[in-house]
Formats: C-alpha cells, structure tokens, sequence
C-alpha cells in the first residue's frame, strides 16, 4: 500500500503540472487518487498475496495506508523545493493618497512567495506629474517593501508607482498605485474665527484621497496634544465637526489650531500598524469668548481595535467611526481540501472499528 500510494503520488504529481491552467486541478486530482485505491485488490491478487483472513478491517487499512502514502507525497511534491508555480503577491498601499506640502508619502507594500523574494528581485518606479521617470531608493526587510518620498522639490500634482517582484524561478508579479500632491487635502471651512463658543461648530473638510480606507482626524491647539475629532456625518469620511467644549481650548483665549489626518493601513495576516501623517499647511487662529463652559469635556478616544476585536463596546466618548485594524484573512487551498477528505476518512476507520470490536463482543 505504501509503495503504491507512492507510485500514484508521482503520477498524480505529473497530472497537477499539466493541469496547471485549470480550474478544476485539486478536485481532478482528489479523484485520480481515490479511483486508483480500487487498484489495489488487483494489485494484491497479481503478487499472490494470501488474503483468505484479510476481512473488512484489514481492506480498510490497507486503503488508509495507500491514502495516506498519496496524500502526504503529493503534498510534498506540489510544494518548494519541487515545485513552485505561484507568482509572489503583493499588497501596496501609499500612505497617505493625498499629502499637503511639506509632508512624505510612504509607500509600502507586503511582498510574499511561496520560494521567498529578494531585494535584488524587485525594481521600483516612481513616475512624477511630468511624466519622468525616477526610480528612489527603497528597503526591504522581513516581506515589507518600503519607500519614503519626501518631495523636497515641493512638486505638486498626481504621482504613480509600479512594483515589479521576481521569484527565483522567474515568476512575476506586478502592482501600481497613485498618490497626489495637494494643499486642498484639510481645511477648516468654518466661517467663525473670533468670539467662539462651547456650542460653535467647527468644520474641517478632509478629502477622501487622504486614505481608500477610514482615516482619523484630530488638531492641535498651541502645538499641544491630539484632540480627535467626529464626523458630521458618520458615513461622510470628508466632513467632520468639532467644538471648543473640549479640554485644550480655553475661553477669552487666542488659540493657534493646526489640523492634522492619520492614514492607518494593516495587510493582510500581518499583526502590524502603518501610518502616515498629513499636515494643514494652514495655520487657523482662534479667539473664545466668555463661557465657562469651553475646555470643559474631555476629548474624544481613537477607535480602539483590541475592543474590536473582542467584539466589546467602544468606550462612550470614542470618536463615531471606526478605524483600520488588523485583519485576518484565510483561502482555503488543495492541502485543506485534501486534509478534510482525509479527516473524514480516519472519523470512518475509527467508527468501523469500534464497530468491529462491538460484533467481537
């Protein structure tokens, strides 16, 4: 049984590189091996062995034996060093989309293959508003691509980036992405400078190019800490509204305001945070009036993604979005599909044995 679980894995083995096109591979190739259990009665009787005693139990080992010789060097045998037919995979991600003068765009990507990749299989292409070409320093450590432009020319417009990542085998994969240069990315559109009270609305447009995904925004009040800030509509990412009833603003004061974003991305599998910063090149200049009322609320909490995780509430005072977080994502392959198959099976050894021992009984 060993023997031809062995032999049929070669063969099996050869099928899953011609059918490498098709669809239909894993469950063609499943097949193969089940139909050539049936083989193994025939095999026996040509090599003149003794079957007289070998009963119900002793068939079921003997198919269990040749499954499991098959599935395990087929597994093996699909699989680097023997065999690689998959491209590497990228995920890239230019954070933010949308930066104002003055700030860096980071262009990271999570590149993986099933053979490993190196830096010196991966080229890089920046292509500015002119059209030119340029190809930037970048690093490559532990699967993350990284590049930071720093745009110290201050040139303005829309950017494009391709990645191209090669295998040790030749395999190629390919990604692009865009990111722009705009000093329209914040703003605070209020028209309400002066006098300001608890119960005034401050709104500050953000333009959705800053992140595909949600991104968090806050200011700052004298340079001094982070005060996040809601959306006016919570499924509006570009409009969001503040009041100076929150701790940092002070009444009968003139306030200095910078607005900030922070673009938040987490690949696929991959327990760990990239962000990036974007600055209102516009500094806003406030003055409160007599309410005591202002500074008076404590400021509202960043989306917190351990509660996420654990399906528990957000605090009450968290801002009225979420954010990104880690994400996990599973695709269920060949191997999987072949290791229910054989869980099934071994359940159906164990049943039958029991079963046997029941009627010995």
């Amino acid at each position: 049984s060993v023997l031809f679980g062995f032999i049929i894995a070669v063969i099996s083995f050869g099928f899953w590189i011609l059918l490498e096109e098709s669809i239909f591979r894993g469950a063609l190739i499943l097949l193969l091996g089940i139909f050539n259990a049936s083989w193994l009665r025939y095999l026996f009787f040509r090599l003149n062995i003794d079957l007289t005693d070998f009963g119900r139990k002793g068939w079921f080992g003997s198919y269990a034996t040749y499954f499991f010789t098959w599935l395990i060097m087929l597994i093996i045998l699909i699989n680097p060093p023997f065999y690689d037919n998959e491209a590497p995979h990228i995920e890239v991600v230019a954070l933010p989309g949308m930066q104002e003068s003055g700030g860096t765009v980071n262009i990271v990507a999570h590149i993986v293959d099933n053979v490993g990749i190196k830096k010196q299989g991966i080229s890089f292409t920046l292509s500015y508003p002119d059209g030119t070409n340029h190809s930037p320093d970048f690093t490559f450590e532990n699967n993350i691509f990284s590049c930071v432009y720093e745009n110290t020319d201050n040139i303005m417009g829309n950017y494009s980036f391709k990645i191209k990542a090669t295998d040790i085998n030749g395999h190629t994969t390919n990604a692009s992405g865009f990111f722009e240069y705009n000093n329209s990315a914040l703003e605070i559109t209020s028209s309400r400078f002066s006098d300001i009270r608890s119960g005034d609305s401050i709104i500050i447009n953000a333009n959705k190019k800053i992140s595909n995904e949600n991104f968090r925004v806050y200011y700052r009040i004298n340079n001094g800490s982070e005060i996040n800030v809601n959306r006016k509509d919570k499924d509006n990412k570009e409009k969001y509204e503040t009041t100076a009833e929150f701790e940092g603003w002070k009444e009968n004061t003139n306030l200095a305001v910078k607005v900030y974003a922070e673009a938040i991305h987490y690949f696929e599998n991959l327990n760990q945070e990239f962000s990036n910063i974007v600055e209102d090149t516009t500094n806003y200049n406030f003055s409160t009036g007599n309410d005591s009322n202002i500074g008076s609320e404590p400021v509202l909490l960043a989306y917190n993604c351990s509660l996420a995780a654990t399906k528990q509430s957000q605090e009450s005072n968290t801002i009225n979005y979420s954010l990104p977080c880690p994400r996990k994502v599973s695709v269920p392959g060949f191997e999987l599909l072949l290791f229910i198959v054989s869980l099934v099976i071994v359940v159906l050894i164990f049943k039958y044995r029991r079963k046997d021992r029941r009627i010995k009984t």
